[in-house]
């Protein structure tokens, strides 16, 4: 889904260095994470395997090739990669139809970002057919464009998605502020060159140069997103 990109010297933030904000989807905005692996476990015990808990930090937060592969090579599972990418999407759309928890502070942070007109873009490693569901609880006026995972060659943690959605909103990479909760998710956004806030789900995150880390989303707000900019030329 893409709405019209809105022109850059229409926008309040205007000479703020703050040129727009990206956010991540699963585990960011949408308390989904575990919801990704509940699917996973549920499909390979249809298969007649088991998985480990200890794959679970493997595979969260990356795109569904690489964890979907990995499951396939560590159980020895007999099945293709896209035929278990089809189960995995449809049992994530029905998990989702019967709720789909916000994380805290999201609702209010995408409220304000729209209130205040500053240009907004969903990176998801997802696929489309499950970004247009959540975007439909989400409220896709509150996303001038999306990225979805299978619309990119390379996804994260490549750089691809960030760099695509920044030049979509006419905005500079190092100018943009990227929201995202896991490791893989960071590492696609700063090898974008893109100031990265660090909200850790399943698994922590530690502070690094251009990175801040805070608990939850409750600690970040639009002035909060300008603040990081500050101290760049």
């Amino acid at each position: 889904m893409t709405s019209t990109v809105p022109a850059l010297g229409t926008r309040s933030a205007e000479g703020s260095a703050l040129q727009a904000v990206l956010l991540d989807m699963d585990g960011t905005l949408v308390d989904t994470e575990g919801f990704w692996w509940d699917v996973e476990v549920e499909v390979f015990a249809s298969l007649g395997h088991t998985l480990d808990d200890s794959w679970k930090h493997v595979v969260v937060g990356g795109p569904m090739t690489r964890s979907a592969g990995f499951l396939i090579e560590a159980t020895g599972a007999d099945i293709a990669l896209t035929e278990l990418s089809v189960l995995l999407n449809e049992g994530f759309e029905a998990r989702i139809s019967t709720g789909l928890p916000l994380k805290p502070g999201a609702a209010r942070l995408l409220a304000e970002l729209h209130r205040h007109r500053v240009p907004t873009a969903l990176v998801s490693a997802s696929h489309r057919r499950i970004i247009d569901r959540v975007l439909a609880v989400l409220g896709p006026h509150h996303f001038a464009l999306s990225v979805a995972g299978d619309e990119v060659t390379r996804t994260k943690p490549f750089p691809d998605p960030y760099l695509l959605a920044a030049a979509g909103l006419g905005a500079h990479p190092a100018r943009c502020a990227v929201v995202e909760d896991t490791s893989t998710g960071v590492a696609a956004a700063e090898a974008a060159g893109c100031r990265v806030v660090a909200v850790p789900s399943l698994a922590p995150i530690g502070p690094a140069d251009r990175r801040t880390v805070v608990p939850s989303l409750e600690h970040v707000d639009l002035a909060f997103l300008h603040s990081l900019m500050t101290e760049m030329p």
